[in-house]
């Protein structure tokens, strides 16, 4: 499921790369920036939702963050 994740997360990079290049290069008002765009925020609502379905389904849970504690300090140690 992660692989598919980064995949997808890949892909949106991607498509954000072609819009900005299609925006530089095409001084003619060509539609492929906008198409490139719609595709990124196609993909992003896709990712969401397949988000969404993987943690509904127990595919990926949740975690936190674990923070790590310093030394437990005893009363003779204080500073």
């Amino acid at each position: 499921m992660k692989a598919i994740i980064l995949l997808v997360l890949l892909v949106i990079v991607g498509s954000l790369g072609s819009a900005l290049y299609y925006l530089i290069k095409d001084r003619n008002r060509s539609p492929r920036t906008v198409k490139a765009l719609t595709v990124r925020i196609a993909l992003s609502i896709g990712l969401f939702l397949l988000l969404l379905l993987a943690y509904g389904t127990g595919l990926i849970q949740p975690h936190g963050l674990r923070m790590q504690s310093a030394a437990p300090v005893k009363p003779g140690n204080l500073p």
